[in-house]
């Protein structure tokens, strides 16, 4: 009785936490010109799975390896046009539909969001619209370990 008392205390901590706690707020952003070019290599350089696309600190959309992808699934002739598909710009394949959280989200919201839509991560965006942060997958596993870790 002692250990599951335990157990559920150390769950508060996790339901109490918000966002903003455990977000990652260095967040690499690319602009609507950039090309698919550019873009793979990012992918290359920081294994991220997407970036937010920012206009003047506004997000605009996010960039997915998956958007990136779909520009070749598209092409029958992938070959002869690699270069024209490589010269592609974010703009063309960006996603702008795109779910965010606010900073003030509670963790148990973003966990539900990600379950139910099966996303990697969310953009964290102030009330302005302005990107605060990321927070993904990886985030909130660490949310869940550093909260419920026993004293």
């Amino acid at each position: 009785m002692e250990t599951s008392n335990r157990s559920h205390s150390t769950m508060y901590s996790f339901l109490a936490t918000t966002t903003q706690q455990f977000m990652t707020r260095d967040v690499k952003t690319v602009n609507r010109q950039a090309t698919m070019r550019e873009l793979a290599e990012l992918f290359v350089a920081h294994d991220f799975n997407a970036f937010p696309v920012l206009e003047e600190g506004r997000m605009l959309g996010i960039v997915s390896k998956f958007d990136f992808l779909r520009v070749f699934s598209a092409s029958n002739q992938i070959v002869r046009h690699y270069n024209e598909l490589m010269s592609k710009t974010v703009a063309q394949v960006m996603t702008e539909a795109v779910v965010d959280v606010d900073p003030s989200s509670p963790l148990t919201r973003v966990l539900e969001l990600m379950v139910g839509l099966k996303t990697r991560s969310f953009p964290v965006l102030t009330r302005n619209r302005r990107l605060a942060g990321i927070i993904s997958r990886e985030d909130v596993m660490r949310a869940l370990t550093e909260t419920t870790q026993e004293v």
